[in-house]
């Protein structure tokens, strides 16, 4: 590619307001017409035995390097080898140019000179500079910079596709795309480079002389930086670099590397991760959080990642993550963990082997509507999240429960519809270790049919509101414990099941106030195992056998109910009083309903037991007892219930004048009470009245839950219930035998200018896939192998609100939970549990952040699991550190490092882990 010389000079006439020549203009064009026509743009021939006159340097010009020439080319092509015919243009696209003073062509020296604000485009290259020469003989480009009395302006920067260089100067070859470039400053992805000295090879490979290289926002003054003696550079692809060393605000430290290489590319790269070290007290120093990662494609990677410690304890752990845009997307983790504590040989010595796996999956609604896989697995030895050496644990191990649920849906559309489901759960108790199972449960169901409804128009009355369907659940059951956990003697005592169900409802409306429901429903349980039981004499005890085989019993039962709603209105506004109040509303449900099942004592046996006086007594049981869906009743049931609930509103003035209309407020979301009283029961009619309530106020931050429960029976001196009202007993018209109590309250600095600031970050979605807290009430969960601060930077507005003399707003956050259970239904008149926990943090500048998590209990009178935390934010670094000070779980753990994931494995990261043998 070269760049062609112009045929044509081009002069810029003004227009004068003279007297017209038209024979002298006719002239003077034809004899430029003709000159332009038959001249040639070169030099004459120098006269031998002259003297050449002095050549003056022009002072704008841009004076090169003897590094920017390049070499002759002496190698001699046979002429007649030469084809003018195939000749390839001299340029393959258009040249543009621009300068904001001048542009001067010079023909004698084949270039042309533009000068400020000076632009060149050419292809997918485009350079920008305040001096640009043009060498079309060369086909060389050279752009500098413009010096003036306050230094250098106009920087050149060169753009070619997408990668950019801002050098001080940069000579540039239009045919090899090679380039010179002095001073160049570019950067890939937050990775800024600087060299005095680069050699552009080709579009794609740089190479760099005594470079430098850093994240720091500020170019010219970095907080830290790496030199390095040689550097290559891919764009978008790597970064090689050879001895490299480490500086500190331009003071060299004792870091060092003999090489590195930096992925650049914007897709997913394989790669080691580099794990961190810490000590701890029982099993020696370790490596955590070590392994490598596997790209494998745009859908699907893996990590396999490991911890060791010296005295042979290790863990390893293996992370996938897959996703198919418009289909579903998931992650799986699997975590096995030999844990030894103490030196083998010493009489503490002990070995344990734990492990947890965790499948998340979702399905996309737009891939099938008709049907749907989820999954929600979390299951593993009950004492692994205690006993877990993975860090990532920390606010986990307060659970109690684990829980998985897997279940595949499928719709077949048609009148009526079909629902077809298969659910898959599991729920463990890690306390106890007890394990329930259902593998699987399937529930089968018809959409509702209305047998009597119109053709046309809505549905009136009792007979065309008529509506039934039939439900099927069918499940196999297996209750077991974490010691037995997936062998062959879990299945022992395994049960099956199979409920069907023919539900019939109408509703109607009585009196145009009254909604009036009723409802029969029909049974029918399906086992494969039930009992027979007899008294042994000679054993003197009850004797049941397990019985294999099919069996079947039938109950039904019916009911109605009759509801309304009532509302009142309590107008505070009068004429003479703008009242801040302006009304108050209550909304009323009064429900009454009846319920009635009958005996089903076909089902039930006798069996005579002889005591040691020699006294006969029968013994009624059934054999559906250890069935899965237990044994049918037989007492005959004839209960009414009685249910009022209640809500309460309020019209408040706008505290906006402008606003003409009241604001509405929430006073009381509900207040509920029931009871019921059963006609058949011969003592004891009356149930204990529930009361319920719950409400929302400090512009909805604070949520309070509140209940009780109150008995209208006395108590005798056994603190036994007899059938006599408390009030007659010399009490009050109830007796309160329990109550609670709980409410939450978050807020922030943003709490009360309309902003919200709740964010789920990476920690809290960690601790929920694990079953925790993700209020972070219980501590926060560390990822202290890749820790960073969050992405946000501060808006905007707040940096304008702080100056550099103080800082009137503080970013702040709290999260409080109370609680208060308080028992009383045997006389022992105490508060069961009372509890506060709270969890804060707050910017006391604009680098610090301090927080805590931590809790008292008022019964048991001590703080529950408590956490510190301290960052601080070194612009290009971060700093933290986390202290649990007290507890069987107490640790420490210090972390700093460089925030962009570029170079996040350039970090320093010690730690204390918690002494666990001490809880043991």
């Amino acid at each position: 590619m070269a760049f062609q010389k112009p045929s044509h000079t081009f002069t810029k006439i003004h227009l004068k307001a003279l007297q017209t020549k038209s024979l002298y203009i006719l002239f003077t064009l034809s004899f430029t017409v003709f000159i332009n026509t038959f001249s040639f743009a070169q030099e004459l021939p120098i006269k031998e035995g002259t003297i050449p006159a002095k050549q003056q340097k022009d002072s704008t010009s841009v004076s090169l390097d003897s590094i920017a020439s390049l070499p002759v080319k002496t190698i001699e092509v046979d002429s007649t080898k030469k084809d003018s015919t195939k000749q390839k243009g001299l340029l393959e696209g258009t040249v543009k140019y621009t300068a904001k003073d001048y542009v001067s062509l010079n023909q004698k020296k084949t270039q042309i000179y533009l000068y400020n604000e000076a632009e060149v485009l050419y292809q997918d290259m485009n350079i920008k500079a305040g001096v640009i020469v043009i060498d079309y003989s060369k086909n060389l480009v050279y752009a500098g910079r413009i010096k003036d009395s306050t230094g250098y302006s106009q920087r050149p920067v060169f753009t070619q596709g997408e990668n950019v260089i801002e050098p001080d100067s940069i000579v540039f070859n239009t045919e090899s795309k090679k380039a010179l470039v002095f001073n160049s400053r570019t950067e890939q992805q937050g990775f800024k480079v600087y060299s005095p000295i680069t050699k552009k090879e080709n579009d794609s490979v740089y190479f760099m002389k005594k470079g430098r290289f850093t994240t720091a926002e500020d170019e010219e003054d970095p907080e830290y930086q790496f030199v390095t003696t040689k550097m290559k550079m891919v764009p978008n692809k790597k970064v090689i670099v050879g001895p490299t060393y480490m500086e500190i605000y331009g003071v060299p430290t004792p870091i060092a590397l003999p090489f590195a290489f930096f992925p650049m590319t914007q897709t997913q790269t394989s790669g080691l991760i580099i794990p961190s070290f810490g000590e701890d007290s029982n099993r020696g120093y370790n490596l955590q959080n070590g392994g490598y990662y596997f790209s494998i494609s745009d859908y699907l990677d893996l990590a396999i990642l490991g911890d060791y410690y010296t005295n042979g304890s290790y863990g390893i752990r293996v992370e996938n993550n897959y996703a198919l845009r418009y289909k579903y997307r998931g992650n799986l983790s699997l975590r096995y963990e030999n844990l030894l504590n103490e030196e083998r040989g010493f009489p503490d010595f002990s070995q344990s082997t734990i492990y947890n796996i965790r499948w998340s999956h979702s399905q996309d609604t737009k891939a099938n509507p008709n049907s749907r896989f989820s999954a929600s697995v979390n299951l593993g030895s009950s004492s692994y999240f205690q006993e877990s050496i993975n860090q990532l644990n920390q606010s986990s191990f307060l659970n109690n429960t684990l829980a998985s649920s897997v279940s595949y849906s499928k719709t077949f559309s048609g009148e009526p519809q079909v629902n077809l489901s298969l659910t898959a759960t599991h729920s463990q108790n890690t306390n106890t270790g007890d394990v329930n199972l259902t593998l699987p449960t399937l529930q089968a169901s018809m959409g509702r049919v209305y047998p009597f409804e119109p053709k046309n128009g809505t549905k009136k009355g009792v007979i065309q509101n008529i509506n039934f369907q039939v439900s099927t659940r069918g499940e196999y059951s297996i209750q077991t414990n974490d010691s037995i956990f997936g062998k062959s003697e879990m299945f022992d005592d395994a049960e099956i099941g199979m409920t069907h169900s023919i539900p019939v409802t109408t509703n109607f409306k009585v009196f145009d106030y009254f909604s009036v429901s009723a409802n029969a429903s029909l049974e029918e349980n399906w086992t494969l195992k039930t009992i027979s039981r007899y008294y042994d004499q000679d054993l003197e005890e009850t004797v049941t056998i397990n019985q294999n085989g099919f069996d079947r019993f039938l109950t039904y039962s019916a009911g109605a109910s009759i509801g309304t709603t009532i509302y009142g209105m309590y107008d505070f506004e009068n004429e003479n009083k703008d009242s801040k109040i302006k009304a108050i509303r209550h909304v009323m449900r009064p429900s009454i309903s009846y319920s009635v099942s009958p005996a089903f004592d076909q089902y039930y046996e006798t069996y005579e037991v002889v005591d040691a006086d020699g006294t006969t007594s029968d013994e009624v049981y059934s054999r559906f007892e250890n069935s899965l869906s237990g044994a049918p009743g037989n007492t005959f049931s004839s209960s009414v219930g009685l249910s009022l609930s209640n809500n309460i509103e309020a019209k408040i003035r706008a505290k906006d004048s402008t606003q003409t209309e009241a604001e509405k407020v929430t006073l009381l979301n509900s207040l509920n009470f029931s009871t019921a009283y059963n006609i058949a029961a011969d003592s004891l009619k009356w149930s204990p009245l529930r009361m319920t309530g719950g409400t929302q106020i400090l512009n909805n931050k604070m949520s309070i839950n509140f209940g009780m429960t109150l008995n209208p029976y006395a108590l005798d001196s056994n603190n036994a219930v007899v059938n006599s009202f408390n009030i007659n007993n010399g009490g009050s018209l109830f007796r309160l035998t329990s109550a609670n109590v709980s409410m939450s309250y978050t807020l922030s600095n943003d709490s009360f200018s309309g902003k919200d600031s709740e964010e789920k970050d990476a920690s809290a979605q960690e601790s929920a896939r694990s079953g925790g807290r993700t209020d972070d009430l219980f501590g926060r969960t560390e990822d202290y192998a890749n820790k960073r601060l969050s992405d946000s930077d501060k808006e905007d507005d707040e940096k304008e609100e702080n100056n550099e003399f103080y800082n009137y707003k503080l970013p702040w956050s709290l999260r409080l939970a109370y609680a208060a259970n308080y028992s009383n239904t045997q006389r022992e008149n105490e508060i069961s549990s009372h509890s506060l926990m709270f969890s804060g943090d707050i910017d006391i500048s604009p680098k610090w952040t301090v927080g805590g998590s931590s809790g008292y209990d008022f019964a048991n009178q001590g703080f529950s699991y408590t956490q510190l935390r301290f960052e601080r934010d070194l612009l290009s670094w971060r700093m933290n550190f986390t202290w649990i000070p007290f507890s069987d779980r107490s640790s420490w753990n210090f972390f700093i490092g460089i925030k962009s994931n570029l170079l996040k494995d350039l970090k320093y990261d010690k730690r204390k882990q918690a002494d666990q043998s001490v809880g043991n």
